[in-house]
């Protein structure tokens, strides 16, 4: 009898948490990171790679999209803001919070005495940690530098995976189409 054929287990693709200045950064045609936002999402992508959020990426998107300009925000509309954060939810892969995320930032915000604003980066790293995700996407990489060694994490800046990172971003959309289209930039993507 011959034995069945050998099958090769499926590899799972490498996952990456997107901080919310990725997700900020690909609708602001104007902004100096946003082709290479853009890029970066759309090369790993087609590598393969599962692009992940979390609720706190959604959260902050959410905060700072809704935000007065003259507040270091975007102004947009809460219509606006709630479909491009349709729109993200569509391309990215939602993945819950539980109780594991909370246990582990607990442990991580004592033992790295994350004070103020880097109890949020400490908890973007439970996440991950809750989660098995090893590597994040982020212009703020030194954010999460005390993480990186300990903790395991991979701090991909997307300068690193964008083909484009040199190109100046756009200044404006560059047609009628994409002016009228939502800020999500649909059509670079």
């Amino acid at each position: 009898m011959t034995p069945p054929p050998l099958s090769t287990p499926a590899v799972a693709p490498m996952r990456y948490l997107l901080d919310a200045n990725i997700l900020l950064r690909r609708i602001e045609p104007a902004h100096v990171h946003h082709a290479v936002a853009l890029s970066a999402v759309r090369s790993l992508t087609a590598s393969g790679a599962a692009l992940c959020i979390a609720p706190q990426s959604v959260y902050e998107f959410w905060a700072v999209a809704t935000r007065l300009i003259a507040d270091r925000g975007l102004g947009l509309s809460i219509a606006q803001a709630d479909r491009d954060t349709a729109h993200i939810e569509s391309l990215f892969t939602l993945l819950p919070d539980g109780p594991d995320v909370y246990r582990q930032w607990r442990r991580l915000v004592a033992q790295y005495g994350a004070q103020g604003k880097l109890a949020h980066d400490a908890r973007y790293v439970a996440f991950m940690l809750a989660h098995g995700i090893t590597h994040i996407l982020t212009f703020n990489g030194t954010d999460f530098r005390r993480y990186e060694a300990s903790e395991g994490i991979v701090i991909v800046d997307p300068t690193s995976v964008s083909p484009t990172s040199t190109a100046p971003a756009p200044t404006a959309p560059p047609n009628a189409k994409e002016k009228s289209a939502s800020l999500f930039c649909i059509l670079h993507f």
